[in-house]
């Protein structure tokens, strides 16, 4: 499998000497202009309703957040409400359409083409993907079958780095924020030979707030102090005119506290990515990756305010790679041929305090999943209508899964090594997008998908003090299956509205069931059926523009046998309402903007007993050039202050983001 593993590695790099010899251009011979952009999308994307947002977005939000800016597309949610500064890292696992329950990604999020999603937990790690290094985002939600559609069960999130027109070949910003927060970031990207080099940084601290309120603080609380630093480097190098390499290396540290004293949790990374881009007639997108992640979190109490629970050390590994084809068969079809491959291995190490601060268990546990998939889809344009279809097959496995539990001593308690295991799934899609004319659009699309339950879901037990969710080596895939439809319409210039309404059925969800008091167990239920509408606008006038989004998502258990307690309750953490708008004005540099978000009433748990209430936040932006390239920036999260519930178990209760000022300087 390793060996298999290389063969796209093997594909970039050899060829590599030789198309170099062919670049060398002819003295009078046009000039070579490398973009760093990927292969342009299908015609048949649009038939799934994906929604792009723009780089101008993505580096205009108050909170200067990717994963906050994200929040603009109705549906989009994170297990939790808090964002990279006050959540557990594994808890930053994305979703859409209210398929939540846990806090694995049934999303699929790319970064030119890699899969981000932590190899062991399925998180995102978003504190280290900064805004200012990215072109745009298109998100498609639905069911996958194109390149990694393997997990794609919610939708895809596909982030594009910045291009060479995009990036300034200086740029920089610092800003000061309340309690005593800290925001730096930079980039340098000068032109080398045909292409370009990028380098990129940013540094963030701050003393945080208290996420729990103040009738429950104890001597113990603390605030959310967060602390983390990214570096990254992109090179885009031409081979010849139609033909480019893009590699990409990304470190990043990220520590936070969260609640007491000594609940810290730490997570770290060091990605490494090349890519080859062929514009020919037989066009060419290969790749390969390797990600090497970590980490580590500490359990307090609530009671006695000591260290229970210390899961020191995580290592995981993740590495991939795809070849995409897209030969030429007549201008009216684009066909996509291709084999994709990841792998994910890793181990925790964890240990078991007693109140008296001794060890009692060493806990060990991990293993190994994989996917190889083969794809093909096409889309064929006639005239006003595009038909678009797809179809996946692939091989996984979940494999060398352990579990060893010797006492402080190192006398064994438990030593089980899980049962090998693996199979093959079909999945497709396919759509059809109709033109009626130059103001109105129609869609439809039916999917199936399929998610390998990840390594901590398989292997490793967390504890949110008091409740204990236990891991459970047994869990099966999830399996989607879901159609849609919507219009799209332009009623005058400058103004678009698309109304989408979807039902999608996951059998199998992955779900933290509840089994006693203070303990649940991660178990795979009959099913979660997510039926309901999603509404965007955008609207633009002289220098105002209005984009809204709204969705409502009646989202529904279906459970059976020791789970049929659960059966037609909501999923936990899946709001009902949804909805989000900005409206923004800009004119000679000057520059404003208010993003309203509101998110429904939502369940803490799968039993209903515990309620996160509904929440309004407006947020505000506001830009003031002092001199070409200069400018002053003030940001203001949460205006109003409004007290968001992140979490209650019980009654015990954290708190999200309150009103947060920011004053800085951008430079580019």
């Amino acid at each position: 499998m390793r060996l298999f593993l290389c063969l796209p590695i093997a594909v970039l790099v050899l060829p590599v000497p030789v198309l170099a010899q062919q670049a060398t251009p002819a003295p009078d011979g046009p000039d070579i202009v490398v973009l760093g952009r990927p292969l342009p999308p299908p015609p048949g994307v649009p038939a799934y309703g994906s929604v792009t947002i723009e780089r101008v977005r993505l580096t205009g939000d108050a909170s200067g957040r990717v994963e906050n800016v994200l929040a603009d597309v109705a549906g989009f949610q994170q297990f939790r409400r808090s964002d990279s500064r006050s959540a557990n890292p594994s808890a930053q696992g994305v979703t859409l359409r209210a398929l939540g329950g846990n806090a694995s990604s049934r999303a699929l999020v790319l970064l030119d083409g890699v899969p981000l999603a932590d190899p062991f937990f399925g998180y995102i790690p978003f504190n280290a993907l900064a805004a200012d290094r990215l072109s745009s985002v298109r998100i498609t939600r639905g069911g996958g079958a194109g390149a990694f559609g393997a997990g794609a069960v919610a939708g895809t999130i596909e982030l594009a780095s910045a291009t060479r027109r995009e990036l300034p070949h200086l740029a920089g910003e610092a800003f000061y924020g309340s309690a005593n927060a800290v925001e730096a970031a930079g980039s340098l990207s000068p032109d080398v030979g045909g292409g370009f080099l990028s380098v990129s940084g940013k540094f963030e601290r701050g003393d945080g707030f208290f996420t729990t309120p103040s009738a429950q603080r104890s001597a113990a609380t603390v605030r959310a102090r967060y602390r983390d630093w990214s570096g990254s480097l992109r090179a885009v190098v031409p081979i010849d005119a139609q033909t480019e390499v893009q590699a990409r290396g990304l470190l990043y540290r990220d520590n936070r506290t969260l609640r007491f004293a000594g609940a810290a949790s730490s997570s770290d990374a060091q990605d490494a990515s090349i890519r080859l881009i062929h514009r020919g007639s037989w066009a060419v997108d290969a790749l390969a990756y390797i990600q090497a992640r970590n980490f580590t979190n500490r359990v307090i109490s609530a009671t006695s305010f000591k260290l229970t629970l210390d899961q020191r050390n995580t290592p995981a590994t993740g590495i991939g790679g795809k070849i995409e084809l897209r030969p030429p068969v007549g201008p009216d079809h684009v066909l996509r041929l291709g084999i994709d491959a990841r792998i994910g291995e890793g181990v925790l190490y964890e240990d078991a305090y007693a109140a008296t601060g001794l060890v009692t268990t060493r806990r060990n546990a991990g293993g190994r999943t994989s996917t190889t998939g083969l794809f093909v889809e096409d889309d064929w344009t006639l005239g006003r209508l595009v038909l678009t279809a797809g179809l996946r097959g692939d091989r996984w496995t979940i494999t060398d899964g352990f579990f060893r539990e010797p006492n402080a001593v190192g006398t064994p308690i438990t030593d089980t090594r899980f049962t090998d295991r693996h199979g093959f799934e079909a999945t497709g899609r396919a759509g059809a997008l109709f033109r009626a004319s130059d103001a109105v659009a129609v869609r439809g699309a039916g999917y199936t998908g399929f998610r390998v339950p990840t390594l901590n879901e398989l292997y490793r037990p967390f504890v949110v003090f008091p409740v204990t969710t236990q891991a459970n080596p047994a869990l099966g895939l999830e399996r989607l299956r879901g159609v849609e439809g919507g219009i799209d319409v332009t009623p005058a210039r400058g103004v678009t509205v698309g109304i989408t309404a979807f039902y999608n059925r996951l059998e199998g969800a992955i779900s933290n069931v509840t089994i006693a008091a203070n303990t649940r167990q991660r178990r795979n239920v009959d099913a979660i059926v997510a039926k309901g509408v999603e509404v965007t606008a955008h609207a633009a006038r002289g220098g105002f523009s209005l984009d809204a989004s709204y969705a409502f998502s009646d989202s529904t258990v279906r459970a059976s046998g020791a789970s049929a307690p659960l059966n037609g309750f909501s999923p936990a953490q899946s709001p009902r309402h949804t909805a989000s708008a900005t409206l923004a004005w800009e004119r000679h540099g000057l520059g404003a903007s208010l993003t309203a978000r509101y998110v429904g009433r939502q369940n803490e748990d799968d039993l209903q007993t515990d309620i996160l209430p509904a929440a309004t936040t407006l947020d505000a932006v506001a830009r003031l050039p002092l001199a070409p390239h200069v400018s002053l920036i003030a940001r203001a999260e949460n205006l109003l202050d409004q007290a968001v519930v992140t979490r209650n178990a019980g009654g015990s209760i954290d708190l999200g983001t309150p009103r947060t000022l920011w004053i800085g300087v951008r430079v580019q």
